[in-house]
């Protein structure tokens, strides 16, 4: 099975988000957060 580099980018941005929630920053904080990076 192979993945392109924006799959594995895509991926690792996830993971990151996912990490940023469980050390316990708020959802509408993420989503304000993401919003203003431009959804890339």
């Amino acid at each position: 099975m192979k993945t392109t580099f924006n799959t594995d980018r895509w991926m690792s941005g996830k993971i990151g988000w996912l990490l940023l929630w469980l050390v316990g920053i708020p959802v509408p904080i993420l989503l304000i957060l993401f919003l203003l990076r431009g959804c890339t």
